[in-house]
């Protein structure tokens, strides 16, 4: 009997929506003992159209998109030539018929005299249609924290020495390097070599802190970084070599040297500041600046961190400031792009406001937020175009911790995270194996560079557009927090010393860049019972008539693998067997 309790749909993103201004998708979510499902569709107004007393739809048969461990997902793609879709479903498991309506799940054969709604995409609004800029899908990204990439200026009594690693004491911010914006551009050649055509800064604005995640002012660079002529002239020049430049805006949180704070702290209630953060006590100011615990609640703060005060991002005002800010940095800088730091607290309003305000100036900004988890809610068209994906990451993650997963359960997890969004929102999902906020990929693969680029292999060949963390592409160690933000050796890296992993690194790389598949959502996996820990998976491009496919050998004893067609990239494969950490992409 078929479970009607796994049966699910709604009509939301997820579910129903526009891929584009034409093409209606929807996916219906069944229990795994369905065998088939089908979609009863029409223009609700049909009936009229026919002089027919009652609607009556089309029966057509669903595909099977995806398989999750306890769930199968289907989905009908169609083109509704007056833009509208009413629809119900029909699920099928042998002789045994079930009816899916927006009201009810029946038995086809059930006698019911009760009402029966179906599902509906009233109409395909072009401003409704999801769309992130397209140039996002064909960007490799790569993430600097400028303190520690590269500096250009002469050495300095307030910096540490380039390279020399201080572990910082409880409760201290971290020492400064000097890496500076000049130092990134005197780099730009190293990255367009490297394939890079995407980098996302970590936060740039005055702040007693290396990371900048505390900010004080959020219209002035960092003297230690620049000047807003030297921000100009990297945009300009990285531009110039076809690289997009996003900069990471910490609107949840402030430091406690930002003019409103410090107006608030001065004047308590009479400042016309007060209501631009959460103060829930009349002791809220008491000497903060030492204090780091603010469990007593007596002002919210990002986390626990008194050094970081929260934000109120529904204020009309705190709203103004920051769409003037960031206006600021669009007209004049010409960036391409805002990454949201602790994007799920920041209020929807906010958001929307925000969005309203740049996208006009500049229709193809990329807005990105950061959030862990099933990020739907802001991912319905008038918030962020994408999300971290903190999911993925973690299907990664767990497929190499735990060695007792197959393919099939990479699988699943991966489809899981497919599953969330619409096609062309995971189209551009922000990948990623290694951030400023995790242990170095180097380091989870314990210095072995056939695994580590094995992962790399597996972050430049899924569906969702890449990022390097700055020093992955010469297998950069570190562990969380302080390690994992080390100095790039720059004087190896002249020297040569790195120069066969950046070969294969920048080799992968391009490969993403070069074969359109890689740039698809669609994913198939093929699965080799002998030997479960093989991921072999196939990517299509829209037009179906080209295909790349990825073999890795994630086990430990070799696996005989014959290659019919090209080679494009390989390591530990002799063209009969790959071998334990081995990967093969090739033309299929």
């Amino acid at each position: 009997m078929i479970n009607t309790s796994a049966i699910r749909h709604k009509s939301t993103v997820d579910m129903c929506y526009a891929a584009d201004c034409d093409t209606a998708v929807v996916r219906l979510r069944t229990g795994r003992d369905v065998q088939q499902a089908y979609i009863i569709c029409d223009d609700p107004f049909i009936h009229w159209l026919r002089r027919q007393e009652k609607w009556d739809g089309t029966r057509y048969p669903m595909t099977l998109s995806m398989e999750l461990e306890d769930h199968l997902i289907w989905e009908y793609r169609t083109k509704p030539p007056y833009k509208r879709l009413q629809y119900y479903f029909e699920v099928t498991a042998g002789e045994e018929r079930w009816l899916v309506y927006d009201n009810k799940i029946c038995h086809a054969k059930q006698s019911d005299n009760t009402s029966k709604q179906c599902f509906k995409l009233p109409w395909m609004n072009p401003s409704d249609v999801i769309a992130p800029p397209s140039w996002v899908r064909d960007t490799v990204w790569y993430q600097i924290m400028p303190d520690r990439f590269c500096r250009a200026g002469e050495p300095d009594e307030r910096f540490v020495e380039w390279g020399k690693f201080i572990l910082p004491e409880p409760g201290i911010h971290g020492e400064f390097y000097g890496g500076d914006l000049k130092g990134v551009t005197k780099r730009l050649p190293y990255l367009h070599d490297l394939g890079i055509n995407g980098i996302y800064f970590t936060p740039i604005f005055l702040s007693d802190s290396y990371h900048r995640y505390n900010t004080f002012d959020y219209g002035l660079i960092d003297p230690t970084l620049g000047t807003e002529e030297d921000m100009k002239e990297l945009v300009r020049q990285a531009h110039s070599l076809g690289i997009r430049i996003m900069l990471d805006g910490v609107f949840n949180h402030c430091g406690t040297e930002f003019f409103a704070w410090k107006d608030v702290l001065q004047k308590g209630k009479e400042s016309p500041y007060y209501h631009w953060f959460f103060i829930n006590s009349d002791n809220f100011n008491i000497p903060v600046e030492k204090r780091w615990d603010t469990a007593d609640g007596r002002y919210f703060t990002f986390s626990f961190v008194g050094l970081m005060p929260k934000l109120n991002t529904n204020n009309p005002e705190v709203i103004q400031y920051f769409c003037d800010v960031c206006s600021h940095w669009v007209k004049e800088w010409d960036i391409d792009g805002i990454r949201f730091d602790v994007g799920d607290e920041i209020s929807h309003t906010f958001l929307r406001e925000l969005r309203r305000t740049l996208k006009p100036i500049k229709p193809e900004l990329f807005l990105l937020g950061e959030i862990w988890f099933d990020s739907l809610p802001w991912l319905e068209g008038d918030e962020y175009d994408s999300v971290m994906n903190y999911p993925a990451y973690d299907c990664v993650n767990d497929f190499d911790r735990e060695k007792s997963l197959s393919s099939v359960d990479f699988m699943h997890s991966l489809n899981a995270c497919r599953a969330m969004y619409p096609e062309q929102v995971t189209e551009v999902l922000f990948n990623f194996i290694d951030t400023h906020d995790t242990k170095r990929i180097s380091e989870e693969c314990g210095g072995n560079t056939d695994l580590l680029l094995q992962k790399l292999a597996m972050l430049l060949t899924l569906p969702g557009t890449p990022c390097l963390y700055y020093g992955t592409e010469i297998a950069l160690r570190g562990r969380e927090e302080w390690e994992n933000r080390s100095c790039m050796p720059w004087d190896e890296i002249d020297s040569g010393k790195f120069s066969d992993i950046f070969s294969e690194v920048s080799l992968l790389i391009h490969l993403r860049h070069e074969c359109q598949p890689l740039k698809s959502s669609s994913i198939e996996f093929i699965h080799h019972p002998e030997n479960p820990r093989i991921l072999h998976y196939l990517r299509r491009d829209e037009s179906m008539d080209k295909k790349i496919a990825v073999c890795l050998n994630c086990g430990k004893e070799a696996f005989s693998f014959t290659v019919e067609g090209k080679v494009l990239f390989s390591r530990l494969y002799d063209g009969e067997k790959i071998m334990p950490n081995g990967t093969v992409i090739y033309e299929a």
